[in-house]
């Protein structure tokens, strides 16, 4: 998942289960995971530690909400938690994460996309290990 993939990316740190490659195409990266198991089994050990972290999401972006030189508020805006993360956020950008998402919904009603978008992410930032507030969740 390109978009979904590189938010993932911003959120959590680099050692962060949600970060593997397994994360956007599990199929692949399972046939050279288990390939690459027996040689590396101390490398295997030291990841399931990592996917059992919990990463406070609302306090690391509200950290870089209070250090951005713009008034963000990615606790409504997927426009602003994009931006928030150094992301394209723009419209192009949002269709693409809606495609990787699958939205069924009209992507030319962009307000019932984002908001549909906001609630998606969240729901998958909590998913891969992230602690989000219960309300901004589906």
């Amino acid at each position: 998942m390109g978009i979904l993939s590189n938010i993932l990316g911003k959120i959590f740190p680099s050692s962060h289960a949600a970060n593997a490659p397994a994360a956007g195409n599990a199929p692949p990266t399972t046939a050279g995971t288990g390939a690459a198991a027996p040689a590396g089994g101390a490398a295997t050990a030291s990841a399931p530690p990592a996917a059992m972290s919990e990463v406070d999401v609302e306090g690391m972006l509200n950290g870089l909400a209070a250090k951005s030189s713009e008034k963000l508020n990615w606790r409504t805006s997927i426009v602003d938690l994009m931006k928030l993360l150094g992301l394209d956020s723009s419209l192009t950008a949002r269709k693409e994460l809606a495609q990787e998402l699958h939205y069924s919904g009209d992507m030319n009603d962009s307000a019932a996309m984002n908001i549909w978008l906001h609630r998606q992410v969240m729901t998958k930032v909590a998913a891969n290990g992230g602690k989000v507030p219960a309300d901004l969740k589906d």
